[in-house]
């Protein structure tokens, strides 16, 4: 049988019914943008976030933008982030008209090396993007300390971290915005694009709701700045409403995964990426490294079992990014592009079985194995 790396049908067979009334009350109400569904996703979602405010809108990307928009950066502004990460972190920087920096990553766990982070603050550094990439936390309390320091603002990217924590705190709780998708793949994914941004502070979210609406100032067809259309479609908050009530169970099944992967792979010659101590992760995903990447990869899917790569390019060598980066970026990225060589990421949903997990397990260790011994 085929061990796929997700698989969202094991997950809507078992929410068929709770799912399917949630789209019929959306059809009986014709509610289909924004709408009562929405504003209730709202609610529960910044209460399970610990924040007063949550942001309901078209994707992972928009949230992105609507944060960075509201807080101000714009042209002439630096956002310092990471590369090891998808495009859409730099991209949403770049469509406000700011520039992406880059700073490496920590070599243990792959997120953002804090202790460079003081570093590449310059006068235009206006805001910092922490990536809270497969599944765990930067640490927060570091990266805040710095921000508070030079006066600037903290943006969250918390798209693959739903239900994780930094210090005990959820992900996207800490900074002055924290951005989701929920992209049918992650944690908790909708039945299409959808994201969402939190925040504790009131003017801060009332400038992102007025920017997703078309820049409305509250009535109908009364538009008091230039926006743009975000909104989140009635029958994705429905659906997220129902798929939020079993995150932290699903969370709790994905944690015994990854300590069962472990367990079972600690005696194999690779390096499981790790995570912080100040994190407590739902392993959105579970990535070790090799330099046997590409050989394991083909000898896995050979035997049914498919993997990934999350990311096989970083930013700073991709020729969208390029053209903002100093020449010398490549001679600081030196983590960023070790990592990429090397990673692979394994199966990793709620509904894996153990017996499949003991089959990744065994099918890495032996191709290893074999391959070490050919090699001697």
């Amino acid at each position: 049988m085929r061990i796929p790396l997700a698989d969202l049908r094991a997950q809507h067979q078992q929410l068929g019914r709770d799912l399917q009334e949630a789209i019929d009350r959306v059809f009986a109400a014709s509610d289909f943008v924004l709408g009562k569904e929405v504003r209730q996703f709202e609610e529960e979602y910044a209460a399970y976030c610990g924040t007063t405010e949550a942001i309901a809108c078209a994707n992972g990307t928009d949230a992105l933008e609507l944060a960075l928009w509201a807080i101000g950066i714009g042209p002439g502004d630096d956002v310092i982030t990471v590369a090891n990460t998808f495009a859409a972190t730099a991209e949403a920087i770049v469509r406000c008209g700011a520039v992406p920096r880059f700073v490496d990553v920590d070599r243990q766990t792959l997120l953002m090396d804090t202790t460079r982070l003081e570093g590449a603050i310059t006068p235009r550094t206006r805001a910092i993007i922490p990536v809270h990439l497969y599944g765990s936390c930067v640490d927060m309390a570091a990266v805040m300390a710095i921000a508070a320091r030079h006066g600037i603002a903290v943006i969250e990217d918390a798209a693959q971290a739903q239900g994780a924590t930094s210090r005990g705190k959820r992900a996207g709780a800490t900074g002055h915005a924290g951005c989701f998708s929920f992209y049918p793949g992650k944690n908790l994914g909708a039945c299409g694009d959808a994201g969402a941004v939190i925040t504790s502070d009131h003017e801060l979210a009332n400038r992102m709701r007025q920017m997703r609406d078309h820049g409305r100032a509250g009535k109908k067809y009364e538009h008091a700045i230039v926006g743009r259309n975000s909104r989140m479609d009635g029958l994705q908050g429905a659906i997220l409403r129902v798929k939020l009530r079993h995150l932290d169970a699903w969370n709790a099944r994905r944690r015994e995964i990854a300590a069962t992967y472990h367990a079972l792979l600690r005696d194999v010659d690779i390096r499981i990426v790790a995570v912080p101590e100040s994190s407590e992760a739902v392993y959105h995903q579970f990535v070790i490294r090799t330099a046997e990447r590409d050989a394991l990869r083909h000898e896995l899917e050979a035997s049914g079992i498919q993997t990934g790569i999350h990311y096989p390019i970083p930013l700073h060598r991709q020729p969208a990014f390029t053209p903002y980066l100093p020449a010398s970026m490549g001679d600081l990225m030196a983590e960023t592009d070790a990592a990429a060589a090397e990673i692979v990421s394994l199966p990793m949903f709620p509904e894996l079985s153990d017996a499949d997990v003991h089959r990744v397990a065994t099918s890495i260790a032996d191709c290893l194995t074999s391959r070490a011994v050919a090699a001697a």
